[in-house]
């Protein structure tokens, strides 16, 4: 492969071309540090698969095939230790359609589901959707003031009709990594309630913190392994969202034939040039991501620092993955934040649809400069108050 050099400190304009994130604030003076997709430039290596696909010229159906599924048993297996088979694999245009699927394929209508919140906002829909039960069990913070999962607490909420735990992992928006032990119990918590467990690690290649190690769920134990869904994509960590491509990991096959027959008649497969990006970025995108987390941790550096320094109102507790950056603002006594902050030129991610009232989610993954300016904006707001 050709040697590229990797700059993300300048990004193109977004502006006219239907991208969620910037065309929610068009014609306004306010920076959009909001929903889930970073302003980088894909790696030059996966456009320039996307390039040779497109001069092939002909873009028919596309079924899963060798290249992808290759690459994605490859990267299991080099990245995160996970020996999985090609017959486990379900390829996906998203992971949303993948949670909602989930809730129908493994809950009856008299069924529940259980999360851990606050959390991403699909969690908490798709069982209102299918018309199920959702437990919601708090996040606690352990001795350390890390974000982690509530045993306990979900030992107390537990039905005899709950099927079905849905985890994310890292989390968003927390940007926690659950440790092997906390896995483990939560592990351990499924199979004592016959619990199938949905994992949903599709920011599992953003860890920047190099004292931490992301542990694929399934891989703890052939007993959990057998009642774990993995759901992993690309499109987080290579900025490919538009591209639409996903997949599930299911070892058990009752459970994956489950899986595919609620998909038929509903799910598309995959475009041509989503399985193109995938295979590409799976062969040869990690150079690019490598140059991606310190990026992201210089950024997470400078939010941080920042944060304390400038607006110690704001509660902002360590993180060690995503570019997702989780502020308690109660401290500023605001009855609409995201809205105050809007007002002075700072696009964020009400905490609301996360089940976080009071809070406040920021994207840093955006030209430093970009992000220094939206923290300055941060600051202004916070001195009229």
């Amino acid at each position: 492969m050709t040697k590229f050099n990797y700059d993300f400190d300048h990004c193109p304009d977004r502006n006219g071309l239907g991208s969620l994130k910037w065309d929610k604030y068009k014609g306004s003076d306010i920076l959009p540090l909001w929903v889930a997709d970073m302003d980088f430039v894909a790696a030059p290596e996966i456009v320039s698969a996307l390039q040779e696909r497109l001069d092939h010229g002909v873009f028919g159906y596309t079924i899963p095939h060798e290249g992808p599924i290759e690459a994605v048993i490859n990267y299991l297996d080099r990245q995160h230790n996970y020996s999985a088979k090609a017959s486990w694999l379900n390829f996906l245009p998203g992971l949303v359609p993948a949670i909602n699927l989930c809730v129908h394929a493994f809950t009856k209508p008299e069924e529940s589901v259980m999360t851990a919140t606050p959390v991403y906002p699909p969690f908490l829909s798709a069982p209102d959707y299918a018309g199920r039960e959702l437990i919601k069990v708090p996040l606690c913070l352990d001795k350390q003031d890390r974000w982690t999962l509530d045993i306990e607490a979900m030992e107390a909420a537990v039905k005899p009709h709950t099927r079905l735990l849905v985890l994310c992992s890292p989390h968003n928006p927390v940007g926690r990594v659950f440790n092997k032990e906390e896995l483990i119990e939560l592990a351990d918590f499924c199979e004592r309630h016959d619990l199938i467990l949905i994992s949903d690690e599709i920011h599992c290649d953003l860890v920047f913190d190099q004292s931490v190690k992301h542990t694929v769920t399934a891989t703890l134990n052939e007993s959990i392994a057998k009642r774990t869904v993995t759901l992993m994509a690309p499109s987080k960590t290579y900025n490919l969202p538009g591209l639409a491509c996903a997949f599930s990991v299911i070892e058990d096959p009752q459970l994956r034939t489950q899986f595919r027959n609620t998909t038929r008649g509903i799910i598309t497969e995959v475009n041509c040039f989503g399985y193109a990006a995938c295979q590409a970025a799976y062969n040869h995108g990690e150079p690019w991501r490598q140059e991606l987390l310190r990026y992201l941790r210089g950024n997470y550096e400078l939010v941080y620092d920042f944060i304390k320094r400038e607006l110690p109102q704001i509660t902002f507790r360590p993180m060690e993955s995503t570019y997702l950056a989780w502020f308690d603002v109660s401290g500023l006594k605001l009855d609409k934040p995201t809205q105050f902050f809007e007002q002075h030129g700072v696009g964020l991610s009400d905490g609301v649809p996360f089940d976080g009232k009071e809070h406040l989610r920021l994207n840093f993954g955006c030209p430093r400069a970009r992000l220094e300016e939206g923290l300055q904006r941060m600051k202004s707001a916070v001195d009229t108050l």
